[in-house]
């Protein structure tokens, strides 16, 4: 019969902290992660430091962190492919849930430091009307789903290539 007592002491603990209010217990998920599979304790430390759209830098030890390189050429219809290359890292699909989750997210691709496309995977085409005449910085930046930058030391975490145009030369008739 010490089953029985057993099971009778568990049913009134759980009474017990039902009854308390959400989150005292520290057993609130705050809906996070629920049947998702999702870790629900958050990733790294949300910094004050922000990009220049105010996000919030998200600083995730090295040893853990995502790494970006990008590599730009140009394309034969007078325009550039882009290609992003990830390790640790894995571009999450459009309407993933908010939330920070380790190693995963999008990049967001910037030209001279404006904003010009969310990437969810890891080729994009830059359109040739996009880049004027001159070298012109193109740069892909990791964040997490819940639109914090990916940081290392304080640093966000990114890639950056030059490109260079030049004035389309005489047509041939």
């Amino acid at each position: 019969m010490s089953w029985t007592r057993g099971l009778l002491t568990v049913l009134a603990v759980c009474a017990l902290l039902a009854a308390l209010p959400a989150g005292l217990t520290g057993c609130d998920s705050g809906g996070a992660g629920e049947g998702d599979g999702v870790n629900p304790s958050p990733v790294g430390k949300v910094l004050e430091d922000t990009d220049e759209e105010g996000r919030h830098y998200r600083e995730i030890d090295k040893k853990r962190a995502p790494e970006v390189a990008i590599e730009v050429q140009p394309d034969a219809d007078d325009g550039w492919d882009v290609r992003v290359t990830v390790r640790e890292f894995r571009f999450s699909p459009a309407g993933t849930k908010e939330g920070a989750v380790e190693g995963r997210g999008y990049a967001l691709l910037r030209l001279d430091g404006r904003g010009i496309a969310v990437l969810r995977d890891p080729v994009h085409h830059l359109v040739g009307s996009l880049v004027t005449r001159g070298t012109h910085q193109v740069t892909a930046r990791l964040y997490a789903d819940d639109d914090t930058v990916w940081a290392v030391d304080g640093e966000p975490v990114e890639s950056t290539a030059d490109i260079t145009a030049s004035e389309p030369g005489p047509r041939r008739r």
